[in-house]
């Protein structure tokens, strides 16, 4: 799948903010130190898909309302990966089906409900970190971090493949997890 030219630009800049190098012995260092850690651990586990800046993860699951430190903008990438992926693959079942259809089928797939229904399925909202106050089972709490969940892969692995991979993976519960997009 190539990737939107507004989607591109948009993971060149968080790629470029964030970064993309960490050694995997830091990396595995880091994920074994807390319960949190534990968490993030085996959410790579479920997603089929290891960090290889597990910062990234940590990121996104952490909300706007506990830390300066969010995974908000990694959440607009991942809505805009998520909906790419679901208007390819309408478009892929069927090359002429109307703009209306293909935005539809796009919004659908992407949209809170459906978002928040596979980041309840995923266990988001016992992992993602919230100020007190803020309920971390909120539909908007649950969808922000697995869209942000979905932007950290984009940016961890470089494309929006893996990102699109992953979010269809948490879009059906039980989904194997492929070899291809665990690097």
């Amino acid at each position: 799948m190539a990737t939107p030219p507004l989607a591109a630009a948009v993971l060149f800049l968080l790629l470029a903010v964030f970064g993309t190098s960490h050694p995997q012995a830091a990396a595995a260092e880091a994920l074994a130190s807390s319960p949190f850690d534990a968490a993030l651990a085996a959410l790579q586990g479920q997603i089929g898909y290891a960090f290889r800046s597990p910062d990234l993860l940590r990121r996104a699951m952490t909300h706007a309302s506990y830390s300066r430190e969010n995974g908000r903008a990694l959440a607009v990438l991942g809505l805009a990966a998520s909906q790419s992926a679901a208007a390819l693959r309408a478009l892929a079942a069927d090359r002429d089906a109307p703009a209306a259809a293909v935005s539809r089928a796009a919004r659908d797939a992407a949209g809170e409900a459906a978002c928040a229904a596979a980041g309840a399925r995923a266990g988001i909202p016992a992992i993602v970190r919230v100020a007190g106050g803020t309920k971390a089972s909120a539909a908007p709490v649950v969808c922000g971090a697995l869209r942000a969940l979905v932007g950290a892969v984009a940016v961890d692995n470089g494309t929006a493949d893996a990102a699109a991979e992953v979010f269809w993976r948490l879009q059906v519960l039980g989904a194997v997890p492929s070899a291809t997009a665990a690097m």
